[in-house]
């Protein structure tokens, strides 16, 4: 069992332990990941696009906490998360933006005629709109797939903007 001192790899300096005081632990920089490990966490950058099937929403958060918890350990994780994260947020969440939106002026501009007339347009543009999400849906596990045999996968819109980001 390693004691407190091993732990933090610190030795003390003989005032504060004559003091009785704790000495302030200095913490090592984050140890890169091993390749295999990077393939799975980027999968799983990737492949939180399913949580957005069940949640509608946390695929999102799940790829940028992913981004954020391993930055400082793999820049190829790090690159994976952010391209998943951008994606996810432009497709998924601007896809349903975009409806909401959309029927919001269509339901405004109802009370005059423009905006029944708008309606069978609105009805025509909602099942395009909502291919969106079936793009990143499939776009994040072809992702997933490729992050896991270790290519260095970009997406088509948004590879060079997450690179720019990081």
């Amino acid at each position: 069992m390693s004691t407190e001192k091993e732990f933090y790899n610190v030795t003390p300096e003989p005032a504060a332990e004559s003091n009785g005081v704790n000495p302030v632990p200095m913490h090592t920089a984050p140890q890169p990941l091993s390749p295999a490990d990077e393939r799975t966490w980027a999968m799983l950058a990737h492949l939180s696009v399913l949580l957005n099937l069940v949640t509608g929403f946390l695929g999102v958060g799940a790829a940028l906490l992913i981004y954020l918890l391993y930055k400082d350990r793999s820049r190829y994780v790090a690159y994976q998360a952010m391209q998943a994260f951008l994606m996810q947020l432009l497709f998924w969440a601007g896809g349903g933006v975009l409806i909401g939106i959309m029927w919001a002026v269509v339901g405004a501009l109802s009370a005059i005629l423009v905006g029944i007339l708008l309606i069978p347009i609105a009805l025509l543009l909602t099942p395009v709109l909502l291919i969106f999400p079936l793009i990143a849906l499939g776009y994040g596990i072809y992702g997933g797939i490729e992050a896991s045999n270790g290519k260095d996968f970009r997406y088509w819109l948004v590879g060079d903007w997450a690179l720019s980001l990081m």
